[in-house]
């Protein structure tokens, strides 16, 4: 469960980025984008499963997870989107188009990636994705309005913010181990100010560039939402479904805003299937 290890390096225009490929080499590509505050942990089993299959890419975010940390350093979306874009050719892909799969603040990063920079995709997953104006939980709004005064909270207590902010991503709750793993990166020396730097550089207008865009997808699309996310309601996968030409919706009973964790054998089957 625990046992998850990114084993090679990428120097990006944002910090050393840890990436790793589960699958054949010559099997279709397939890419998985984490959103925050999490990191590739989260694709674990959906990114096993799918390997089978896939030559799956997984990646931690500069500023995230196994990835460098720093002072200073520009984790905005919209940078991330350059990194993405910086990653796929690094890969050499290719003519191999990639399946790309996104979840959270991930899929402005793929949406971004391909409308803005060129990046070409085969299909687009889009899972309880950050897209829409307007979004935020309300805790993400709460620590935005006062990221400045939270930083400074002593380490036992960011460690309990921290610990009940991604608990309440997953509807059914999240195995104790599993927990660990997603809050510990926050809570080293380097990780506890980037948690809050990726805070302060992505405010809820940060995806407003891509209004009225979203039309101009012509690859196969497929929205996935947890039906019991209370980060994102599902009335977000209804407005991403209207505002993507051709848009497919694929609802999780009894998932939360971590589909991955809550329901990671019926998604990894969905996707399995749409990425075929």
């Amino acid at each position: 469960m625990t046992q998850w290890r990114l084993d090679r390096t990428y120097r990006s225009t944002s910090g050393e980025v840890r990436w790793t490929a589960l699958g054949e080499e010559g099997a279709p590509p397939l890419v998985l984008l984490h959103g925050t505050p999490f990191s590739s942990y989260v694709w674990r089993g959906v990114a096993r499963a799918l390997s089978a299959r896939f030559r799956v890419y997984v990646w931690d975010m500069p500023g995230y997870g196994a990835s460098e940390k720093a002072a200073g350093q520009d984790v905005s979306l919209p940078r991330q989107a350059e990194v993405f874009t910086e990653l796929l050719a690094h890969w050499g892909l290719g003519d191999r188009e990639p399946t790309v799969v996104a979840h959270d603040f991930g899929g402005y990063v793929a949406l971004r990636a391909h409308l803005v920079h060129g990046a070409r995709y085969r299909r687009l997953a889009l899972v309880d994705a950050v897209a829409l104006t307007g979004w935020g939980s309300p805790t993400y709004r709460l620590l935005g309005s006062h990221s400045d005064v939270f930083a400074q909270l002593p380490a036992g207590l960011h460690r309990a913010l921290v610990t009940e902010y991604i608990s309440s991503g997953s509807h059914p709750g999240l195995h104790p181990a599993v927990l660990e793993q997603l809050v510990e990166p926050w809570c080293t020396e380097e990780g506890r100010p980037a948690f809050y730097r990726q805070i302060q550089q992505n405010g809820l207008d940060t995806t407003a560039d891509l209004d009225g865009r979203y039309g101009e997808i012509a690859v196969p699309t497929l929205v996935c939402w947890g039906a019991q996310d209370t980060w994102l309601p599902v009335t977000w996968a209804h407005g991403l479904v209207s505002a993507i030409p051709g848009a497919r919706l694929r609802l999780f009973e009894g998932a939360g805003h971590l589909v991955q964790e809550d329901a990671p054998a019926e998604l990894a089957t969905a996707l399995a299937a749409f990425a075929a």
